[in-house]
């Protein structure tokens, strides 16, 4: 096995027992990033210089008999939605197109302190709105199963990073399923932790009610390991909770006998691809013979999850991306006046789907129509959450697949929003319940592109979540097989 094709613990250990060092690991990664980032498209911004520091200071720390951090060594690329302080963070929008930040955002700091090498920032739908990585400002992201695909969105330069093995480890964010769906198209594990297990202090806010920071990873151990580094409470977040945080790599093989898993009958409907269908089927015996119970549960109002999260979205991004005017950082277009210059700036600064989505917002928090769709949306979305509550009661975890459909072709659904908004129906609703969700790997498609399969867990319990994926990865092999990617021109 060629080193890129290593896990995150596999790499970590080697590199602890010295069989190679942290800089010949970050010299594998940038060989391989100049190799296939041109056919892909992932990165937006690679950090060589600072990369093969941080390893230098790895392998002298474990030369000196010194303690390196639970990540020593190991490469990670960052969503270009969180912060780097004086490293360029562009949410993949020209209106931050040169945007330096002056500081790192918590889950920066912690992976850092922990001993990860970070190579870079990847591609995303900008501000992260969009679920192909179609939208980015700058280039769409193609996926290493098959570049004319989309690699998914938001999180789509995270998810082909590890599928392409570029990096073993890389962080995303998830507002609406913007880690568990590229995690489903690239064939990765993408884990949205609980609202509030993980600062979202530095993360560029695009619906600070819904965003989530997760790991995305080759297999279920390495997102255990990276969520135990940047989970916690952390003052500089007020919607960060005081929690203890488990090692939830201690108990991943415990086993899952006794466990109730729900089936909601409302989302195992028409629409589903067959070969969708099929996976799912084919995971319930899985779980079957590792010992838990299959039951079935209601979520009666799951049918208006997609509608009351392209409100509550919409509306928290209309305010959060008020902010962006040409005045304080960012681009700036000239006017005649203020008022001018701002929607100068913001009309070249904004791509298509962010300007839809501001608009939208607005138009729902405007006098006259809050009540009829903001303030109905909210009360839909506390009809959702006493549903998951009530399913949770009979059961610990929910199945369904990540997705409708597998990857789709590049801009196949691009002239069609209300088509691309439905690749969300079955991830929105973890989001507006604040509760974890996670994509595992659950099969291929006749075409060789991957499916992906949900399990939403109870809050906070990211431990059972991660046991329940871990015992389904233990029984099928989904994880362990490769794109066979293309010598790129």
């Amino acid at each position: 096995m060629d080193r890129h094709e290593y896990s995150a613990l596999e790499l970590r250990e080697g590199i602890a027992r010295r069989d190679f060092t942290a800089r010949e690991v970050c010299e594998t990664v940038f060989t391989r990033i100049r190799a296939w980032d041109p056919k892909f498209k992932i990165f937006l911004a690679s950090d060589e210089q600072g990369a093969y520091s941080a390893a230098t200071e790895v392998d002298r720390k474990l030369a000196a008999g010194e303690s390196a951090g639970p990540l020593a060594g190991l490469p990670l690329a960052l969503k270009d939605n969180l912060c780097t302080s004086g490293f360029p963070t562009t949410c993949a929008s020209r209106i931050l197109e040169g945007w330096r930040p002056p500081y790192n955002a918590t889950v920066v700091e912690r992976v850092k302190a922990a001993g990860a090498v970070l190579v870079g920032k990847v591609n995303m739908d900008e501000f992260a709105m969009g679920s192909s990585c179609e939208n980015s400002a700058f280039f769409p992201t193609r996926n290493p199963w098959n570049p004319d695909c989309v690699a998914g969105g938001s999180s789509g330069g995270s998810a082909a990073a590890v599928a392409a093995d570029l990096v073993p480890l890389a962080l995303g964010s998830d507002t609406g399923g913007s880690i568990r769906q590229p995690a489903s198209f690239c064939g990765v594990v993408g884990l949205k932790p609980t609202y509030g297990r993980v600062s979202r202090f530095g993360l560029v806010a695009f619906a600070s009610s819904l965003d989530q920071i997760g790991p995305l990873a080759r297999n279920v151990e390495d997102a255990a390991l990276l969520l135990s580094v940047i989970a916690g409470h952390d003052q500089r977040d007020a919607t960060s909770t005081d929690l203890p945080v488990p090692d939830y790599l201690l108990r991943l093989k415990e086993g899952v006998k006794g466990l109730k898993i729900g089936l909601p009958r409302e989302f195992i409907s028409a629409g589903i691809h067959p070969e969708i269908k099929t996976a799912l089927d084919t995971a319930q015996k899985v779980f079957a013979d590792a010992g838990v119970e299959l039951i079935e549960v209601a979520l009666p109002h799951a049918e208006y999850c997609l509608a009351a999260y392209y409100l509550v979205a919409t509306a928290e991004a209309s305010s959060n991306l008020a902010r962006y005017d040409g005045v304080q950082y960012g681009q700036r277009v000239s006017g005649d006046n203020l008022l001018e210059m701002y929607a100068a700036t913001r009309a070249t600064g904004f791509g298509a789907e962010v300007k839809r989505r501001i608009m939208l917002g607005t138009y729902a928090l405007s006098a006259g129509y809050y009540e009829a769709y903001y303030k109905k949306a909210l009360q839909v979305r506390t009809l959702i959450q006493r549903d998951f509550e009530q399913a949770m009661t009979k059961c610990d975890l929910i199945l369904t697949p990540t997705s409708p459909t597998t990857a789709f072709s590049l801009g196949e659904k691009t002239k069609d929003p209300l088509t691309m908004y439905l690749s969300d129906v079955f991830t929105t609703s973890a989001n507006l319940a604040g509760l974890p969700g996670v994509s595992i790997p659950g099969g291929f498609s006749s075409e060789g592109l991957p499916i992906g399969l949900q399990l939403i867990g109870k809050a906070y319990d990211e431990e059972t979540l991660l046991r329940t994926a871990y015992a389904f990865q233990s029984r099928t092999d989904w994880h362990t097989r490769r794109p066979a990617m293309e010598e790129a021109k």
